[in-house]
């Protein structure tokens, strides 16, 4: 193993040894102090201490984990909202060729939102940045297609008023009993989630006859799903505030007693 003596090892092991140990000292008692090509140092004691340089360098590993795939398709929904906004609106926003290329770059958006947050939980890729900027992501490329659905004509304001509202109201409301603790993520808020996707790209390509009557049926799932889910993040909000303040109360008269 490196960084034991040679003297250390018998039989064939011996020439091994020599080759990955230090050099005994001049009178032989024992190694110099060195570092070996494993970034280690050894002290005079004989004992393995991380190298300064080691150090450096995992802290700069540390310094650009931000730049991780997680993160990188995070940067890549947000780059994504301008050049979504910009082939919806392209030639009055009604020509369908458009509105196919401004689909695709929604549908791109919305599948790599479903793989950052999994990336980052299953390979601990999680940052500040990404707890940052994946909602801000999320709720920019949705809030975008409902706002040019609504200015072309294509869906009633206050369908996006009720999905943008909820959307910005829960997470006002995160941030507000964040100190109570974290409300998670609901099966019903991620089939809210889905749903929201499916309809609000069925409106943006230039749909007609039976699929724009499905369409319509859609959005009505997803904005019933929205005010649901809505109503009972509000609940959770509730009894997680009473939860907190309950406990808060039962430490402070324990310390007092």
């Amino acid at each position: 193993m490196t960084g034991v003596p040679a003297s250390a090892a018998g039989g064939s092991s011996r020439a091994n040894g020599a080759a990955t140990s230090p050099a005994p000292g001049p009178s032989g008692a024992g190694p110099e102090t060195g570092s070996d090509v494993t970034g280690a140092a050894m002290d005079e004691q004989g004992t393995l201490r991380p190298a300064r340089g080691a150090k450096i360098a995992a802290a700069a590993v540390n310094q650009a984990s931000v730049w991780n795939v997680a993160n990188l398709l995070t940067m890549l929904r947000l780059i994504l909202v301008p050049g979504f906004v910009a082939l919806m609106l392209a030639d009055g926003g009604h020509d369908p060729a458009w509105r196919a290329f401004a689909w695709a770059a929604f549908a791109v958006a919305m599948i790599t939102d479903l793989f950052d947050g999994h990336l980052a939980r299953t390979y601990n890729l999680v940052t500040d940045f990404g707890k940052i900027a994946d909602p801000i992501a999320d709720k920019a490329i949705m809030g975008a297609a409902l706002i040019c659905l609504s200015a072309l004509g294509d869906l009633p304001w206050w369908v996006t008023g009720v999905i943008l509202g909820r959307e910005l109201g829960i997470t006002l409301l995160r941030f507000l009993v964040i100190r109570y603790g974290v409300i998670p993520a609901s099966r019903g808020g991620k089939l809210k989630t889905l749903t929201q996707g499916v309809a609000v790209g069925m409106y943006i390509l230039a749909l007609t006859g039976w699929l724009a009557t499905l369409r319509w049926w859609v959005m009505a799932a997803a904005v019933l799903l929205t005010v649901v889910t809505g109503l009972d993040y509000v609940r959770q909000a509730i009894v997680l505030r009473r939860q907190g303040i309950a406990e808060r109360r039962a430490a402070s008269g324990a310390t007092q007693a």
